[in-house]
């Protein structure tokens, strides 16, 4: 049953898909303004087609310049975001090498970006600017990699440099900035636990094509997307000091969502009464997550 779902799911994927990809391609010379909104509504209906459920807690505005930072679980998060609001996303350089999916996130307007050189940086760093400047939203995945959904990594400060072309420098565009946590709830009405959720999670050395193939068979997939509140740019005195607020922010979001916490109810409260709540552990050695 699982195998007949994928089929049928793929199939509609690219029946959807092919005969749009010529419309978007045309929408990008003749009508720019269309060719940021016809990306929304197509993923809307990738969503609807894989049966994914979004539950969207705030809200991306729909216009103007925003740089949106969010954390990375899986290739999922591409379709999710795009399906809550207009935005085109920042990308490793490799994206831009893959068969078929290149030619997707070109059409969407990806900023493409090579870690390794810093002319080449430069480069992604001036579109990036000039998008903002144009009223674009920009996703950023400061963690630089993907998780497998547990939680939220350390951000890269130097992904941030795009804004600040003379190191710390105020940026030189005046945007908002505003954070997005994405986690994945449920599959087939079951919610996940700590142990499911990696299956979800497209991280590691994990091969794409075996992974999306079973993620397609596995069924309806929840998704939670939490929207911080916009904020500006120049509140920032630094990359730094964006990269520390905005990981705090993403982190206690997705804490907050795994825990099934109220938007609106403090992070510490809950901590402290869970710490209240559990029982005394004996000492043991130190204990170093995977991903430190």
């Amino acid at each position: 049953m699982g195998a007949l779902r994928g089929a049928s799911i793929l199939a509609g994927f690219f029946a959807l898909t092919v005969p749009l990809m010529p419309v978007q391609a045309l929408l990008l010379r003749v009508a720019p303004k269309a060719s940021r909104r016809f990306p929304h509504w197509y993923h809307k209906r990738v969503c609807q087609l894989m049966g994914i459920r979004l539950r969207i807690e705030g809200s991306v505005p729909a216009d103007g310049a925003v740089l949106i930072v969010s954390n990375h679980t899986s290739w999922l998060d591409i379709p999710v975001l795009s399906a809550v609001a207009p935005v085109s996303f920042v990308a490793k350089k490799q994206v831009g090498t893959w068969p078929f999916v290149s030619m997707l996130a070109k059409l969407q307007r990806s900023v493409f970006i090579d870690r390794e050189r810093r002319q080449a940086s430069g480069v992604a760093a001036s579109e990036i600017k000039l998008r903002l400047d144009a009223g674009d939203a920009i996703v950023l995945f400061p963690e630089g990699t993907s998780s497998d959904g547990n939680g939220v990594l350390p951000f890269k400060s130097a992904l941030f440099g795009a804004l600040w072309p003379g190191g710390d420098d105020m940026p030189s565009a005046e945007v908002l900035v505003q954070t997005v946590a994405i986690v994945y709830t449920h599959v087939h009405g079951l919610a996940l636990s700590r142990a499911d959720r990696p299956r979800i999670g497209w991280y590691g050395d994990m091969e794409m094509r075996a992974h999306a193939w079973d993620v397609l068979k596995s069924g309806p997939i929840d998704v939670c997307i939490r929207a911080g509140e916009p904020m500006p740019m120049h509140s920032f005195s630094s990359r730094k000091e964006l990269a520390l607020a905005t990981e705090q922010q993403v982190r206690n979001a997705v804490l907050g969502i795994l825990r099934a916490r109220p938007i609106d109810e403090p992070l510490v409260a809950v901590m402290l009464n869970a710490e209240q709540r559990r029982p005394r552990a004996p000492e043991r050695g130190n204990h170093r997550d995977k991903w430190t």
